[in-house]
């Protein structure tokens, strides 16, 4: 649609984000079933669009060629389709899950609030994240950077028994996000994990790499560890943390509870102050607290 768009010169991309959005959809539907006037076509702009109607209305200056509107009318009918054709998949996804039985989560004696994730875009159009806590006893998008895309995929990947892997070491790595040094004659020839295609542990790099504006523990390590080792290293070293705690979850039914930002920094803050003691002990110095 974006294409046949551009080549009429109705540039609705450069005020609209998604035109597969409300707005889009309205405004492109319209175009179609013959409507012309720009001041109508951007009236029908969602309350929510950045954009004024006017700033609208100009990048609705085409030229409205007949073989240019019967492409576009190919395009919608072709996104029609494909909307209909997920649709049956969800209804599908949907089947499965309710035939699959259910695990009954150990009860902690504490009532958890729910976290409140927006849907992603391509999510099934069913409440999925409640079908996926039933099956599997626990909430995997309680952990920041998963959604329950994520979490499906997760599922999809490694089933629900995880008795496969001994540890949870073992399970990081199987997902190929563990070290593996090549070693020759005691000398280190390359660095790096190992090269395994896996969905699963692509989903966990998405997931570690949504935590950047995390206000979370999570949150705190990955920007710490992005500052120190760069983007890439940082997602997967993150990636390698998310796993246990699936794997925990999964295994042994435990419920994933964020510390928070702050606990994070005084936890490292900590950390250094020992660091420093204990290099000072070593240079024959010793280090006081200095209250403010």
């Amino acid at each position: 649609m974006q294409k046949a768009l551009t080549q009429m010169n109705v540039q609705l991309g450069n005020v609209i984000s998604d035109i597969s959005g409300l707005t889009g959809q309205a405004i492109i539907r319209a175009i179609v079933a013959g409507e012309r006037d720009r001041e109508k076509l951007a009236g029908l702009s969602d309350w929510r669009v950045h954009a004024s109607q006017e700033e609208i209305a100009k990048s609705l200056e085409g030229n409205w060629r007949p073989e240019l509107l019967f492409v576009l009318q190919q395009e919608v009918d072709m996104y029609d389709t494909y909307q209909k054709r997920i649709a049956e998949c969800d209804q599908q996804l949907q089947k499965h899950l309710a035939s699959l039985t259910g695990v009954t989560a150990p009860s902690t004696g504490q009532t958890q609030k729910r976290k409140t994730k927006a849907a992603a875009k391509n999510a099934p159009r069913f409440d999925l994240s409640t079908e996926l806590q039933r099956v599997t006893g626990v909430d995997l998008t309680r952990i920041d950077g998963i959604n329950v895309m994520v979490a499906q995929t997760l599922l999809s990947e490694v089933g629900l028994d995880m008795g496969r892997w001994k540890t949870e070491s073992h399970f990081a790595s199987w997902l190929g996000l563990c070290p593996d040094n090549r070693i020759s004659g005691d000398k280190v020839l390359a660095r790096g994990t190992r090269l395994v295609v896996n969905r699963a542990a692509t989903a966990l790099r998405q997931a570690a790499n949504t935590l950047i504006r995390s206000r979370s523990y999570l949150g705190a390590q990955y920007r710490r560890l992005r500052t120190k080792l760069g983007a890439p290293k940082a997602i997967t070293a993150m990636a390698h943390r998310l796993a246990p705690l699936v794997y925990r979850m999964l295994k042994y039914g435990q419920a994933y509870v964020d510390k928070g930002t702050e606990y994070y920094q005084e936890r490292f803050r900590q950390q250094q102050i020992t660091l420093l003691r204990k290099r000072a002990a070593k240079l024959g110095l010793q280090i006081t607290d200095v209250q403010a």
